[in-house]
């Protein structure tokens, strides 16, 4: 479908849709005047405004304007969003859930027999077009329909479709992981500030650290020990430190993190 025909809707107009909506507009997928959020105050909508889009606060106003809807209301919410919505929907519709914990199974008991629904769970930093997100595919949804997501999500970095159970897993993993980096660069840029570095050299250099580290993680395509092992020297500076990081089980802290958020992503799904 060519970008001046497909007509995309938000139902919710926080940052995880700003953030979707903005990789959209910045790539050329969709014309703005084509593009239709809906809000139940003007809080959010005025960003939207600006890039041209059309604004509601109307939530079945979007599925009668759009083809393609992003459900990006709070997972609680969404129930009572979709009852109302239930009416409305065709089989022409397309819709996308951006809420964590909601199971496919739910959305398509929610839903007309028949609706073509995906579960899409993406990180913080699709804001910026370099998220990760991850997504499922109902029993109504073709390849064409999964290829379609695909190509407008993919200016918002990295897309994958996965099995449902992923998706739990990819939230504690990524979606709450971007907390749990923000919280280690926190940690290293005030171990800087403890030696006498100033504080916002220190976040400068800590955020970079990361970034490189990641960037070398993804382009070299080498295990992470591998590379880890490659900046460690017999005796040196390195080993000292991390060693003073597993004596404080950071590895085993991080993955019981990881468990904790996927879990929680699974309690939410059964509320």
């Amino acid at each position: 479908m060519e970008a001046e025909e497909l007509r995309v809707g938000f139902v919710g107009a926080g940052r995880m849709a700003g953030g979707l909506g903005r990789g959209l507009l910045r790539a050329g997928k969709v014309p703005a005047s084509n593009i239709i959020v809906s809000a139940p105050s003007d809080r959010n909508l005025a960003e939207w405004r600006e890039w041209g889009c059309r604004t509601t606060h109307c939530n079945l106003e979007v599925l009668q304007e759009s083809t393609v809807v992003f459900l990006a209301t709070k997972p609680h919410v969404l129930p009572t969003v979709l009852q109302e919505l239930r009416p409305a929907v065709t089989s022409q519709h397309l819709l996308i859930s951006l809420a964590a914990g909601v199971t496919l199974q739910k959305l398509q008991r929610l839903l007309p027999t028949g609706t073509k629904v995906l579960r899409l769970m993406p990180n913080l930093p699709c804001v910026l077009q370099v998220g990760a997100a991850v997504f499922s595919r109902g029993t109504g949804v073709g390849d064409g329909d999964a290829a379609l997501l695909q190509s407008l999500l993919s200016p918002c970095g990295l897309c994958e479709e996965v099995p449902e159970p992923y998706i739990n897993i990819h939230t504690g993993l990524s979606g709450s992981g971007v907390a749990y980096v923000y919280l280690f660069a926190e940690a290293m840029a005030e171990g800087a500030v403890k030696m006498g570095m100033p504080m916002g050299l220190a976040n400068k250099i800590a955020a970079q650290t990361l970034l490189g580290a990641a960037k070398m993680l993804l382009e070299t395509g080498e295990h992470p020990a591998k590379l880890r092992g490659d900046v460690c020297t017999p005796g040196g500076t390195t080993i000292h430190g991390l060693y003073q990081l597993e004596k404080g089980a950071l590895r085993a802290t991080v993955m019981n993190a990881v468990q904790a958020a996927t879990e929680r992503a699974c309690e939410m799904g059964e509320d």
